[in-house]
C-alpha cells in the first residue's frame, strides 16, 4: 500500500456513470487508485477479499443484487470497515433516501450531477475534505447541503 496514494472504490451498476466518474476523477490529478464494482454483491466480495481497504467508497443506492443501503449497513456493522468513509452517490435524492442513508451511517450524500465541471468540483471538495473533522461533527447540515447539486 502506497501511503501517498488515495484508494477509491466506486460501486455503480451503470457503465456510463462509471466511465464518467473515472474520466472526471482522472482529471483531478490526484495520486489515486480507483477500483470499481458493478453491484452490491461484487462490492461486498471485493471488501471481504481486499487486503487494501479504500479510503473512501462512493456507493450508488440503486444496484442489482444488493442495494447500496444494504451494503452501507453491512459496512457499518463490520469492525474492519466501520470507519471507512462512505459517500452515497446517487441520482435518487428524495428526503426519505437522504435521511435513511444518514441514519445508516453514510458520511455524505451526493446527488449525481450530469455536468463534468459540477462532478469535478464535488469530487475535488470531497477528496480534500478533512474527514476526521467531518466524522466527529457529523450532522445534517454538513452531511448533504454543501455537496448537493441542483
Amino acid at each position: 500500500m502506497d501511503p501517498e496514494k488515495l484508494y477509491i472504490l466506486l460501486a455503480e451498476d451503470d457503465q456510463d456513470d462509471r466511465r464518467f466518474f473515472k474520466k472526471v476523477f482522472d482529471s483531478l490529478k490526484i495520486n489515486h487508485s480507483l477500483s470499481m464494482c458493478e453491484d452490491g454483491p461484487e462490492l461486498m466480495a471485493y471488501l471481504d477479499d481486499s487486503h487494501i481497504l479504500p479510503h473512501i467508497i462512493f456507493l450508488d443506492i440503486n444496484m442489482p443484487g444488493k442495494s447500496g443501503m444494504e451494503c452501507l449497513r453491512e459496512i457499518r456493522s463490520d469492525s474492519r470497515l466501520r470507519d471507512t468513509t462512505v459517500a452515497m452517490y446517487s441520482s435518487l435524492s428524495s428526503p426519505a433516501a437522504v435521511e435513511e442513508a444518514f441514519i445508516a451511517g453514510a458520511n455524505i450524500f451526493i446527488r449525481k450531477p450530469n455536468d463534468f465541471d459540477d462532478l469535478k468540483k464535488i469530487l475535488c471538495d470531497v477528496m480534500y475534505m478533512n474527514w476526521q473533522y467531518v466524522t466527529d461533527g457529523l450532522n445534517r447540515e454538513n452531511y448533504m447541503i454543501n455537496y448537493y447539486t441542483s
